[in-house]
Parts: structure tokens; C-alpha cells; sequence
């Protein structure tokens, strides 16, 4: 594949309080003649909300607006996701949109945990309510830490899904390193799902995670775009390829998208997303420090 990295499309202006810094996992749906970009903005006490930037459907690096207040708000205390909410996948159904999010909780002996909640806008997009105060994906046996959908779409009868699941931290050099990887699982109604699920990509040698599975089909392949993580390279971008969506290949030299020499996405480049337009078929992504900058894009110019 051949890219042409288009640069930082957004960066937080710090003007906000529930929006100091941060765009986390840009999550986008075409929306008529704009692409909604679902972000996770962070407050200065690193607690994540979802809203979203607007951006112009036929030049995407070209802002139109950002969401003045959050469109998902954190839980209530006690709740699975009272420490930051971070977009996951989006999908349309009918004349809802269907949110998938990440619902964080920190602990004292880990440092945090991860389960999928839903949420429903009926409005477009500006506002969701939640789907139940409970998370879809709740801990299970085989996956008691982490459980969250990143790919979600109907095919043939059935929701096909693609999420990160994982069970423990291991001990780094200077902080516990979370331990998860791909898998993948089906559900008849988008709402309720199996208490576990198969391995669809997992760790090479080295990596203690890899997850944030976007998966596209294009013609007769199944495309994943996802991230790897390394103690000492802690994010970078990485690709799988499957004529069915069930048996996959890892093709990461295949991908042609890596680290820029200097700048904003020197360090790490995390959470891809991809949406294809009339004008080309485009890739959102964090930088450095998990997207603290915000977010920016590549577009495809060969497969």
C-alpha cells in the first residue's frame, strides 16, 4: 500500500474543561456531506468524554465543527465507565446511530479495567443516551479485564465483530503493562453477545498487545488495520489481511504506513480508522502520547 500522510487535522485548543487535551481512537461515520469523527477529549485530570469533529466530506482535513459539550458523558460512581468513556465503532441502524464505547474504571492493585458499553443518538449523532448502565461486553472468565468492540457490521444475517479482549498486566520496567489481543465473534441483534470469543490476531514475540481492530471489506478481502505495542515502541501501526474475516494473515510490511521522522507521529501512531469517500479511501490516527495532540489522517493512494 502506498499512503500520503495528510498531517494533524485537529488538535484541542485547551479552551474547554472537559476538553483540555486529547482526541482519542477517532472513530468515523459519513453522515450526508460530512464525516463525524468521534473522539475521546480528556480533561486535565486525564478523564475522557465523547464528542466529535465535524469534517468536510469532500476535503477532510478541513474542519467544520466541534461538539461544544460532550455527546457521552462518564458514569455515575460505581459505574464501569465513571473514569472516561472513548469511542470504539459506530454504526448506522435505521434512523439511530449505535455507538460502541470503551467504559474505563481504575483500581488500586491495576491500573485500570475496560468494558464495552452501547449508547443510541437519536438525533444524528449530537447526543446519546446510554443503552443500560451495564456494559455489553462485561467481564467474563476468559476475558476478566478487557472487552471491547473496535469493528462492527451486518453481513449475511448475522453482526460480525471484532474486539479486544485480555486478562492481565505484567510486570515493565517502569509501570504494568496491560496484556490483550484480537478476537472475533458474532451476534444475531448488535446487543447481545457470546461470553467469549476466538482468537483472530494475537501477539508476535515481543508485544504485550495488540488491539483497536478497524476491519473494512474491500472486493473479496477482508482488511484489518490495527495497533501493536511493545514495551520499548509502544504503539505502532500495524495490518492483517482474510478472504473470510475469520483466518487471518498478518501482512504488517504490506501496510506502508510508519513512524514520520520528526513531529506529531515520530513516537507512536495508534487507533487507526478507515473511511472511503468519493474522493479516496482515508485513515484517521493518533500520534505521540496517545493522541494528546489530537488526531490526524493519511490518504490512500494504491492498494
Amino acid at each position: 500500500m502506498e499512503w500520503q500522510k495528510l498531517g494533524l487535522i485537529y488538535s484541542p485548543d485547551g479552551n474547554s474543561s472537559w476538553a483540555k487535551h486529547s482526541a482519542l481512537q477517532p472513530t468515523p461515520i459519513l453522515l450526508e456531506d460530512k464525516i463525524r469523527v468521534f473522539c475521546g477529549f480528556r480533561d486535565d485530570d486525564g478523564v475522557s468524554r465523547v464528542g466529535f469533529v465535524d469534517l468536510d466530506a469532500k476535503n477532510p482535513t478541513k474542519v467544520l465543527r466541534v461538539s461544544a459539550d460532550p455527546a457521552l458523558d462518564v458514569g455515575g460512581a460505581g459505574a464501569f465507565d465513571q473514569h472516561g468513556v472513548v469511542p470504539c465503532a459506530v454504526v448506522q441502524k435505521d434512523a439511530e446511530i449505535h455507538l460502541y464505547y470503551a467504559g474505563y474504571s481504575r483500581g488500586d492493585e491495576i491500573r485500570f479495567q475496560a468494558f464495552c458499553g452501547l449508547a443510541v443518538s437519536k438525533d444524528g449523532g449530537e447526543t446519546f443516551a446510554r443503552y443500560s448502565e451495564a456494559p455489553v461486553l462485561d467481564r467474563t472468565t476468559d476475558e476478566p479485564l478487557f472487552r471491547a468492540i473496535h469493528s462492527i457490521f451486518y453481513e449475511n444475517g448475522t453482526w460480525r465483530v471484532w474486539y479486544g479482549g485480555g486478562k492481565e498486566f505484567v510486570a515493565g520496567a517502569q509501570k504494568t503493562l496491560p496484556v490483550y489481543n484480537i478476537r472475533y465473534m458474532e451476534s444475531a441483534d448488535g446487543v447481545q453477545f457470546p461470553d467469549h470469543g476466538t482468537v483472530a490476531v494475537d501477539n508476535l514475540a515481543g508485544e504485550h498487545r495488540v488491539g483497536r481492530p478497524y476491519v473494512i471489506k474491500s472486493g473479496d478481502i477482508y482488511r484489518m488495520f490495527f495497533g501493536k505495542g511493545k514495551e520499548d515502541s509502544p504503539y505502532e501501526l500495524a495490518y492483517a489481511e482474510s478472504p473470510d474475516g475469520y483466518s487471518w494473515t498478518r501482512r504488517d510490511e504490506a501496510l506502508g504506513l510508519s513512524l514520520s521522522q520528526e513531529g506529531w507521529d515520530s513516537e507512536m501512531m495508534a487507533y487507526p480508522a478507515v473511511v472511503t469517500l468519493k474522493e479516496g479511501t482515508y485513515l484517521f490516527y493518533n500520534g505521540n502520547d496517545y493522541g494528546k495532540r489530537g488526531f490526524g489522517c493519511a490518504k490512500l493512494l494504491n492498494w
